[in-house]
Parts: structure tokens; C-alpha cells; sequence
């Protein structure tokens, strides 16, 4: 009987602590899970935020790059470069034109400029009138077995093959220099637009000095022996320049 009372109290006893100790398993368990969801959330926070810092870092080193490339130009400064820009498309528009707003010696240059223009319009004008005229020549002697134009110019040429093909020759000669005539005026035109955009650089943009100078004055100079005549010195001139 004692020995059944004894089982019964324990039964119990172990069933009472079994009860007891299983809202302690249950709380800890849901104390644990809330600390790692809270240790999860302030990590993902963390990240979160290093990311966005680092992007706002990252701009604001990109936005100091693009401020250190930009050049601040003042008033003067801009000034500067429109009077030297300014003479090299006013040559390029009328030839001779930034030579005159440049100044200096633009007298000599503004007649040297126009006599370059006129010496291609008249090389122009006469190689186009001798590659029409052969040009007519030919025409006539392919078509008519070599015979001579009645009315030509060169009435002292044969009425052969080997003149033909001559006069053939000279026509393409004639007509490849007209054709040259036009590049060389469109290269002297650019030449002088060059000109200007460069005198207009040393004038405004950079500083060369007053003191620059050239003097030209005869001289004597050695002048080795010759065999037919001797000849210590003979006359020259020297040209010295100063910065």
C-alpha cells in the first residue's frame, strides 16, 4: 500500500514539472525567434544603409570631378577669344577682311591677296580657252580621218594620226591645269583665313614682346679663293633679329 501511495506521488510529481517546464520551453523559444528576427532586420537595416551611403559618396566624388573639369572663364577672358576668332571668318567670308581688322601691315597684304586671285582667274581663263579650242581640233580630225578644220587655229599642224593623238594629249594637259587652278584658289583662300586666325592669336593671345626687332645692314663677308680670281671678301647683308 505504501509502496502504491509512494508511485502515485511521484507520478504526480513528475507530471506537475513536466507541466511547468513547458511555458518556459515554449517562452524561449519565442524569445529567440524574436531576437533573430531583430538581429536579421537590424542587419538588413546596416546594409541598407552602407549602400546608400556609399552612393551618395559615390555622386557626390563624381559631381567634384565633373566641378574640377569645368574651366571658369571670365568676362575678359572671353573677350579675348572672340576678337582673335573674329578675323579668320571675316577672311573666310570676303578675302582680306580679317587682314584689315587685324591691322598691322594689312596695306601689303590685302593687295597680295587679291593679286593671288587674279593670277588664278587668268591662269584659269587660259588653259580652259586652249582646251576648248584643241578640244573642237580633235573633234573634227576623229570624225573627219584626221583632215584639218577649215577654220582652225593651228593650220601649221599635219593632218596625221601622231598630231591627232598629240593634240589629244595637250587638250588633257590643258584641261588637268584648269581643273589644278581651282583646287590652288580654294587652298589660298583657306591659306588666308590662316593667315588672319594666326596673326590675330600673336596679336591677342600672346605676348612676344616690344623689344622684338630686325635690322638689315650690308656687311662684308669671307669669301673663299678662287682659282680664276682672288676674292678675300665679298659684299652681303646680315639680318639680326631681337627678343
Amino acid at each position: 500500500m505504501n509502496r502504491v501511495l509512494i508511485i502515485l506521488l511521484l507520478a504526480l510529481g513528475t507530471a506537475s514539472t513536466l507541466k511547468a517546464q513547458e511555458p518556459d520551453s515554449l517562452q524561449r523559444d519565442s524569445t529567440q525567434k524574436t531576437a533573430d528576427s531583430l538581429a536579421v532586420g537590424t542587419a538588413d537595416t546596416t546594409a541598407s544603409e552602407t549602400r546608400r551611403e556609399r552612393r551618395q559618396r559615390e555622386r557626390k566624388e563624381q559631381e567634384a570631378k565633373e566641378q574640377e573639369q569645368v574651366v571658369f572663364k571670365d568676362s575678359a577672358r572671353l573677350a579675348l577669344e572672340a576678337l582673335s576668332n573674329r578675323p579668320w571668318k571675316q577672311s573666310l567670308m570676303v578675302p582680306g577682311w580679317g587682314q584689315i581688322t587685324n591691322g598691322g601691315w594689312w596695306w601689303i597684304k590685302v593687295p597680295v591677296i587679291y593679286g593671288g586671285f587674279v593670277s588664278a582667274v587668268l591662269v584659269f581663263e587660259f588653259n580652259n580657252r586652249y582646251y576648248h579650242d584643241i578640244l573642237k581640233e580633235v573633234q573634227y580630225r576623229v570624225n573627219n580621218n584626221n583632215a584639218i578644220p577649215p577654220n582652225t587655229k593651228y593650220p601649221w599642224l599635219k593632218a596625221d594620226q601622231s598630231t591627232t593623238d598629240y593634240m589629244i594629249r595637250a587638250k588633257d594637259n590643258y584641261r588637268r591645269n584648269r581643273d589644278l587652278t581651282v583646287l590652288v584658289t580654294l587652298g589660298w583662300w583657306g591659306l588666308q583665313a590662316v593667315e588672319a586666325y594666326v596673326n590675330s592669336m600673336l596679336k591677342n593671345r600672346w605676348d612676344i614682346g616690344d623689344e622684338l626687332g630686325v635690322t638689315v645692314f650690308p656687311t662684308l663677308l669671307n669669301n673663299p679663293a678662287s682659282p680664276l680670281a682672288y676674292q678675300p671678301y665679298a659684299a652681303g647683308v646680315k639680318v639680326s633679329f631681337s627678343f
